[in-house]
């Protein structure tokens, strides 16, 4: 698994199992948010406003995994932070442009909702504590549930036009 960096899924405690989930849906909702910034920069207020949904999506789920790890384990200190991590549920930074769709930017969200699932499922089979098996099981199950939610807005999405803005659009040029 390569977007993560010196966690040993077979030793890993529950504790850690949630900063983790934490960790990750922080990471997504930031890249979000950055993406939401770009497309409000480029006027595109579509994909922005689609954008800002998901980072609101991400931050709903982080709060509750955080809350989840405060009732267990009160403040005690993470061991895991975001050097562990890099990309596990965040789109891929090359999935935005000026002017995109929001279809394309459904599509992005698909396929990070998509690289989420394939992060817990790889996780599962080499976890060996219950409780984190159980709730990597969970957080797949809730990546499902978010390819649904992003499907359903893309079937009510019209289709993509012929020509799209990005073959029409100036290059930049030096000034």
């Amino acid at each position: 698994m390569t977007t993560t960096k010196g966690i040993d899924f077979a030793t890993l405690p529950l504790k850690d199992a949630l900063d983790l989930a934490v960790l990750v849906e922080e990471e997504a909702q930031e890249r979000y948010e950055e993406f939401a910034d770009q497309m409000t920069k480029h006027r595109n207020a579509t994909a922005a406003s689609f954008f800002r949904f998901m980072a609101a999506n991400e931050q709903k789920h982080g709060a509750e995994l955080q809350a989840r790890r405060k009732q267990l384990f009160a403040d005690a200190p993470a061991a895991v932070t975001r050097q562990n991590l890099f990309d596990v549920e965040a789109p891929e930074y090359d999935e935005v442009r000026a002017f995109m769709t929001a279809r394309e930017a459904l599509q992005a969200a698909y396929r990070a909702e998509k690289k989420a699932y394939a992060f817990f499922n790889e996780a599962i089979p080499r976890i060996t504590d219950p409780a984190v098996k159980r709730l990597f099981e969970e957080l797949r199950g809730e990546e499902v549930q978010h390819q649904d939610l992003v499907l359903m807005q893309l079937e009510k999405t019209p289709p993509d036009p012929k020509i799209k803005a990005d073959d029409v659009a100036d290059e930049p040029a030096a000034q």
